[in-house]
């Protein structure tokens, strides 16, 4: 039996099983219940995804747990897979230095933006701090002082982090202080890779206790559990005499961050990031493997080759070489390939020849089909995945377009969770040595926050046609949509101001030897300077 109810434009049917008509049969107000039950069922809920009763939902079994439940279990094997993808997958691998390439580039660049109203000073007084502290900020980071190991710039560090946050999910950049030789800062980085976090001894996770974070009663870290070797160092993994720092997260002292945690936060309550292709691990594997297939295939297709068929199908033959050799018989115990070569069978034998059909005309559209899906996932559109743009101007233009709004989403992230708080510690190192001047530095909280603001400027992204792209910045700036300093980081990514001194320089020596005067269309080629001699022979 099937009762069907009609609610508005949807009509629902509840079909009863066989119990439900044995218990209609013995009891037909029982059975009345029971199939009354189940229209309520069916009409319990407003949306179809959430249906039971469909034959397509009725397999897919979820779970509804918190976030490190969700991750910490399944972190080590993403780990895992996404680092072989990026060893052996040309698609993993290009796909992510894409996205660092785009984001740190040669490295974000520190920009001092002083709060002049807060701090009450001028623009001239203000310039020159900036200008000093940066060139300060240079003694610290353009060197590989600045790194524990002597190997890395702040440059480098920032390529490094910001690509194993990519690879494994995140990564912890210690910052201990110590004095080496005759370096005059004691803040040094200490990257350490995301597999060396984990709980003290192995203890299993707990309220305050997950993935190597220890956290209080609000969720804030208080100790990270750093192992002091890695757990995939063949040394120490035939002794297992593992052995763990405790470290905390800000110095009791001076309130300071002493690690810096760097991941994605997706879910609320989550303890550790989860790797940039987890959600694609599985298709890039796939993809990978298929194109493997299709090139051993077109190497087969390459190649003459011959299969020797018998009625058992216990012929053992050699490899197969050209030979000149004659007289060869079903008998012989080497087989070769030989120029114009007869080869007498034996009963029961044919020969094969090999056709894989190669090259395949649906490989080249079903790949582009699921690159374009690996491209939704990962936020990069299609032509920049492949780096390639066969499209008109405006389609490939709308391409970088819509990926650069990611770079500069990542380049943002990456400069308020890493760089600034960086510069931060390093700038109160700075005002605690007397090296940079900074009135009320340590006694106002708000005036601390003044003498900290700061720009990361990056690289600019590419232009498709240099010309429109200058025309437009020139038609922003009339207009009063832009600075002068905008346009230069979107076009060139430099520095106006560092650039200012420079250009005006240029122009007086232009204008001395006459190749330039002042209110001329600087965008007119500038002509040869004149010859004295031909002057006067005209």
């Amino acid at each position: 039996m099937t009762l069907e109810v009609q609610v508005g434009r949807k009509k629902i049917a509840v079909e009863q099983n066989i119990i439900d008509r044995a218990v209609a049969w013995l009891d037909p107000v029982r059975g009345q219940r029971r199939l009354a039950a189940r229209l309520r069922l069916a009409l319990a809920g407003g949306y179809s995804g959430a249906s039971w009763t469909k034959r397509s939902l009725m397999q897919w079994t979820t779970g509804s747990r918190d976030a490190d439940s969700d991750i910490l279990w399944d972190l080590p094997t993403l780990r895992d897979r996404s680092r072989d993808l990026l060893r052996n997958a040309p698609l993993a691998a290009g796909a992510v230095s894409t996205v660092v390439t785009n984001t740190v580039g040669q490295g974000l660049k520190l920009q001092c933006r002083l709060d002049r109203a807060a701090l009450g000073i001028d623009d001239e007084r203000a310039e020159a701090w900036e200008a000093e502290t940066e060139r300060e900020w240079g003694v610290w980071s353009e060197t590989q002082e600045c790194d524990v190991a002597r190997t890395l710039s702040f440059r480098d560090i920032q390529d490094l982090v910001f690509r194993q946050t990519l690879e494994n999910g995140d990564v912890f950049v210690l910052m201990p202080r110590f004095q080496r030789g005759m370096f005059p800062y004691l803040l040094r980085l200490q990257v350490v890779e995301a597999d060396r976090v984990c709980n003290r001894d192995y203890s299993p996770d707990s309220e305050t206790l997950a993935g190597g974070v220890e956290k209080d009663s609000y969720g804030a870290p208080i100790y990270y559990h750093i192992m002091q070797q890695h757990p995939g160092n063949m040394l120490y993994a035939s002794r297992k005499s593992y052995t763990w720092d405790v470290v905390p997260a800000f110095s009791s002292q001076t309130g300071l961050r002493n690690v810096i945690h760097l991941y994605r936060i997706l879910r609320p309550g989550q303890s550790r990031g989860v790797p940039y292709l987890a959600p694609v691990i599985e298709t890039m594997k796939q993809l990978d493997r298929y194109t493997e297939a299709e090139l051993m295939a077109a190497v087969v297709s390459g190649m003459f080759t011959v299969f020797v068929e018998t009625e058992r199908g216990d012929a053992a033959f050699g490899q197969f070489m050209p030979d000149a050799e004659t007289n060869a018989q079903a008998s012989d115990e080497d087989y070769k390939l030989g120029n114009g070569a007869i080869v007498g069978l034996a009963p029961g034998e044919r020969v094969t020849s090999a056709n894989p059909g190669r090259p395949n005309e649906a490989f080249d559209p079903f790949v582009k089909a699921i690159l374009q899906q690996i491209g939704v996932a990962l936020e990069i559109p299609y032509e920049v995945l492949i780096r390639h743009f066969s499209s008109s101007y405006s389609a490939s233009r709308a391409a970088l377009l819509e990926s650069w709004r990611f770079f500069r989403n990542r380049r943002a992230w990456l400069a308020r969770n890493f760089c600034q708080l960086v510069y931060e510690n390093w700038l109160t190192e700075a005002v605690a040595l007397g090296r940079i001047k900074a009135p009320g530095f340590f006694r106002d909280y708000r005036i601390r926050s003044a003498y900290m603001g700061a720009l990361w400027v990056g690289e600019a992204p590419g232009q498709i046609d240099p010309l429109k792209e200058v025309a437009a910045a020139e038609k922003r700036l009339t207009l009063g949509l832009s600075t002068l300093d905008e346009e230069t980081v979107a076009i060139t990514g430099g520095d106006f101001e560092t650039n200012f001194p420079r250009i005006a320089k240029e122009r007086r020596m232009l204008q001395e030897i006459g190749m330039w005067q002042p209110g001329e269309n600087t965008n007119e080629p500038m002509p040869p300077p004149k010859n004295s001699d031909e002057e006067d022979e005209t």
